[in-house]
């Protein structure tokens, strides 16, 4: 007896933690491909941003990637619908960076900061190195 409610236990648990979160991460996804509609734009699950154009008799849709370029997508591709708010807060929170005292590089990221490294001591010379 003490083992089927033991077993039973560990079905409980193994239910609560991974069953039932995916089917709740899977009922997101299904609404969220259901409500994608002309005018949203997207990302792909490969990666892919774009407007969606139109929505064709087979349910795919036509995205529009680039001017002029529209390509045919399967609706179960669409990673996500991009919010315009994103943007907005990606300004406004590069905007606070610029206020707090940082210097704004013109969009240049430094990449190698090997001058901040050069020390002005003058180079050993092997000799002495090998002794060590």
């Amino acid at each position: 007896m003490a083992q089927l409610i033991l077993l039973l236990a560990m079905f409980v648990v193994l239910w609560a933690v991974l069953i039932r979160p995916q089917r709740q991460r899977q009922h997101k996804q299904n609404a969220l491909l259901s409500s994608v509609e002309p005018g949203d734009e997207i990302l792909t699950v490969g990666g892919l941003y774009g407007i969606v154009q139109e929505i064709d008799e087979e349910d795919d849709l036509i995205v529009e990637v680039a001017e002029g370029i529209r390509v045919r997508i399967a609706r179960r591709a669409v990673g996500g619908v991009v919010k315009p708010d994103d943007e907005d807060d990606e300004a406004e929170e590069h905007e606070e960076v610029l206020e707090e005292g940082a210097e704004e590089t013109d969009g240049v990221e430094r990449v190698n900061d090997s001058e901040d490294f050069v020390s002005d001591d003058p180079a050993e010379d092997p000799a002495t190195l090998e002794r060590r």
